[in-house]
């Protein structure tokens, strides 16, 4: 297998994670002994066939699920030794999140689906309007601020769901098949403003995409198959 070289201090680093559903005979082996490192601003995209496991392996980086045995660090943290509300607090103040079906509320304006995340901080009306018009216009949409979902493109949708994974400035974009629901001219425009987070915010990204030319955006591209890393390359076009 080929593999990436790294920096001595992670943002990321599985070690040796296991991952197991069920028990005896209905047990499922999810991740088998992954071990992985991610550096602070690199672009990585996931790939590999269903059941592979890099959905489980997302959800685990994201504080989602815990390790049945092996180690997830997050910059130095051992992040299975936290409890479930310590995690909470990670995932709020450190994580961003990018879904396929956008998971915009329907009957909420674009700027109020961005505040969402900051109304949970508890922060002030003004600051978070501030904010997340802000969050908008980075992403290109602020325009669009008091349109409802059902008023938006798939591509505006995603722009807002991109705007509102941002608006808490996170240290890692998880995104998962985020041009999964949008046609292919929209799928580069949304794949242009990921790399453009990620270079001039330095932005972590973390993808997963079954699409090869959406994964040749990032400057990394893991491989998962039967629960194991079967390849960890960087891209051709990488810097």
């Amino acid at each position: 297998m080929k593999t990436t070289g790294h920096s001595p201090n992670p943002l990321i680093e599985l070690k040796g994670v296991t991952k197991v559903y069920g028990t005896r005979a209905a047990a499922v082996r999810a991740l088998d002994g992954v071990s992985l490192c991610i550096d602070e601003g690199e672009f990585v995209a996931i790939m590999g066939p269903s059941g592979s496991g890099k959905s489980t392996a997302m959800n685990m980086i994201g504080c989602l699920d815990r390790p049945t045995s092996g180690e997830y660090l997050f910059r130095g943290l051992e992040v299975g030794a936290l409890s479930r509300n310590q995690r909470a607090l990670l995932r709020r103040h450190y994580l961003g999140f990018v879904f396929q079906g956008f998971n915009l509320l329907p009957r909420t304006s674009a700027i109020e689906n961005v505040e969402l995340p900051l109304v949970y901080r508890g922060m002030g009306f003004k600051e978070r309007r501030d904010l997340s018009l802000k969050a908008l216009d980075r992403v290109g949409i602020k325009e669009r601020a008091r349109h409802t979902p059902s008023e938006l493109s798939g591509g505006e949708q995603q722009r807002v769901a991109i705007a509102r994974a941002i608006v808490t400035q996170p240290f890692v974009l998880l995104a998962d098949e985020p041009t999964g629901n949008v046609d292919s001219k929209t799928s580069h425009e949304i794949m242009e403003l990921l790399t453009s987070l990620n270079r001039d915010q330095k932005i972590t990204i973390l993808m997963v995409t079954h699409e090869l030319d959406m994964s040749e955006y990032a400057d990394r591209l893991i491989r998962f198959v039967d629960g194991k890393i079967k390849t960890d390359t960087r891209n051709k076009d990488a810097a």
